[in-house]
């Protein structure tokens, strides 16, 4: 499965962690394609829709240069991710992405392919998804993919962008874990915006997929598709179809707990915390993270000590990680860029009975505008 470019196969853990950096001031879009060319990809399929587009066209550029051994635009969303389905199954290493809308189309079968056991990266540039249509960054389309057993790894700029893509590939395919990994970042903000992005050479590339190491047997001639396709039998008897989905389920939620030592692993943790002392905390994921740093910054200009942990990923989710951080707080805020708060969500199930935090409601902007740190600092010293 080799690719055509002469790139050397080290470990992701010398790609990710020991391989000399250079600096380059880039966009998102980029640093995810970056991420690609060393990611030893063989199939990469698209479907357009902003703000995704460039970065699937730049991955284009890779098959043509040699990158990627494969490379084509579907009919349509459903159409991508049915035929990443299939090439994750013949044993393949693969990876497609979307935004808002497009997820949404093609969600039912993105919530087949953890159940299926496929290992695939999967590339978010979140997007508003309702009505009336917008392009702006809301990310509201990842509280869908928070319950769709894909594991989700939730970005705040352009390097992790690039890292967390990489780390992707590396996590999804270990034999415990084979489980799709999706790599979101809030639109825009991260995929057309320019920033600082520290890489290893193009000459290195990830080892390539085994297929015959992980959980569930690729389709060949040992493994026709009438051995793998549960769905027939399955749905003729209740009584086995409960008990089937209840065990698969089970795997899959335990598959996830599996996966935290990897996440940990590749990421550098589940969570980044600063101030860890500070009786007052924002919990924050994606983008809302850097306007969080600008806030740190400014409450320390007025004499205040403010916290920040930074969640990385959202499946698995930090529990254990949460509680640690908060332990000492008294009065948490959760800034987000969704409507619903998907995030306070998840803290407030995770901390209930473990803190005894005041957990504010917000604050949160809709539609994908860009969150003032003015409003930040609002809400942390309201109440004062």
């Amino acid at each position: 499965m080799a690719n055509t470019v002469n790139q050397r196969v080290v470990t992701p853990e010398h790609l990710l962690f020991e391989a000399p950096r250079t600096k380059a001031f880039i966009t998102g879009s980029e640093a995810a394609s970056e991420a690609v060319r060393r990611a030893n990809v063989d199939i990469a399929i698209a479907y357009p829709i902003t703000p995704q587009s460039e970065t699937m066209e730049r991955i284009g550029n890779l098959f043509a240069e040699g990158y990627i051994r494969d490379y084509y635009r579907a009919e349509d969303e459903v159409g991508a991710f049915s035929a990443i389905s299939g090439a994750s199954r013949t044993g393949v290493r693969c990876m497609t992405a979307s935004s808002g809308p497009g997820l949404m189309r093609g969600l039912e079968t993105i919530a087949s392919w953890p159940g299926h056991r496929l290992p695939l990266v999967f590339l978010i540039m979140c997007r508003v998804i309702n009505a009336p249509l917008s392009i702006q960054p809301d990310n509201l389309e990842l509280d869908y993919m928070l319950t769709s057993g894909n594991i989700l790894l939730h970005g705040e700029n352009q390097q992790d962008f690039f890292d967390y893509t990489l780390a992707g590939f590396a996590i999804s395919e270990k034999c415990e874990v084979t489980l799709p990994v999706a790599v979101a970042v809030d639109g825009f903000f991260v995929t057309h915006a320019r920033a600082w992005v520290e890489m290893p050479s193009a000459e290195l590339k990830l080892p390539p997929r085994d297929c015959y190491s992980e959980a569930v047997p690729m389709i060949d001639n040992e493994n026709p598709p009438v051995r793998i396709a549960r769905d027939a039998p399955i749905q003729k008897s209740n009584f086995i179809s409960y008990q089937m989905h209840a065990a698969w389920q089970q795997e899959i939620h335990a598959a996830h707990e599996r996966s935290r030592k990897w996440v940990s692993r590749y990421i550098n943790g589940l969570v980044e915390v600063v101030n860890p002392e500070a009786e007052t905390l924002i919990v924050a994921s994606g983008s809302a993270v850097s306007q969080s740093r600008e806030a740190l910054r400014q409450a320390e200009e007025m004499g205040k000590k403010v916290g920040l942990i930074k969640v990385k990923s959202l499946r698995p989710f930090p529990t254990a990680e949460l509680r640690a951080a908060c332990r000492h707080a008294k009065r948490i805020i959760v800034p987000e860029f969704n409507c619903p708060g998907w995030l306070n969500r998840e803290v407030r199930a995770t901390l209930y009975g473990h803190s005894e935090a005041k957990i504010a409601d917000g604050p949160r902007v809709y539609g994908g505008i860009t969150m003032p740190t003015e409003l930040i600092l609002e809400w942390l010293f309201k109440s004062e």
